[in-house]
């Protein structure tokens, strides 16, 4: 018994020495500190969820944060993947596809990528109660995925790479202001045609 138990402390004690950590378990360490969260859907339970997370990895989330993170879209898709018996039994996926957006000084975009989930369910339709049970447990393992996914592309961003990022996008947004001022000159010194006039007849 001693020793199942010490084989057992010992392999949990290797486990952890190379990094394997239980899924929910523990905090995701990032080097951002500060952080500004926002959402089309301002109340929604992905950005309320992903709120809690920052806070409980020691992130200070409040408006006016140097770095702001946007979720700009978030959609819910359904489809039939099977049908079973007399087409009342089925395997359906849900696909939940979240858009986001980095922002950082003078609200210029830093990086916008997208994180993708999907998860299968079973719809048994002589158990509408049940099924509809599948329906929310596979929702919110999506959610609860797509967070966890979301931290783990934080965890990887460092604030050197968005001072850099921030530099390229304010190095953009003046190329792009000084092109639209050079326009705006040309075409202020072109000379304008007067109309043709045409003989009466």
């Amino acid at each position: 018994m001693i020793k199942r138990n010490l084989l057992v402390m010992g392999l949990a004690v290797l486990l952890s020495a190379c990094g394997f950590q239980l899924r929910g378990t523990g905090t995701t360490e990032l080097t951002i500190k500060e952080l500004d969260l926002s959402a089309r859907n301002a109340y929604g339970e992905t950005v309320t969820q992903l709120r809690q997370v920052l806070e409980s990895s020691g992130v200070k989330v409040y408006s006016g944060a140097p770095y702001k993170l946007v979720l700009t879209d978030e959609q819910e898709n359904q489809r039939i993947l099977s049908y079973a018996g007399a087409g009342r039994t089925g395997e359906y996926q849900v696909t939940t596809v979240l858009n986001y957006d980095i922002r950082g000084g003078r609200n210029l975009s830093l990086l916008s990528d997208k994180l993708e989930v999907q998860k299968v369910y079973i719809h048994d339709g002589n158990n509408l109660v049940g099924s509809d049970q599948e329906v929310n447990d596979a929702r919110k393992e999506t959610r609860r995925e797509l967070v966890q996914r979301m931290m783990l592309r934080l965890q990887q961003l460092t604030p050197t790479q968005l001072d850099q990022l921030q530099q390229t996008a304010e190095a953009r947004a003046k190329a792009e202001a000084d092109a639209l001022e050079a326009a705006q000159k040309a075409e202020a010194q072109t000379p304008r045609q007067s109309p043709i006039e045409l003989p009466q007849q």
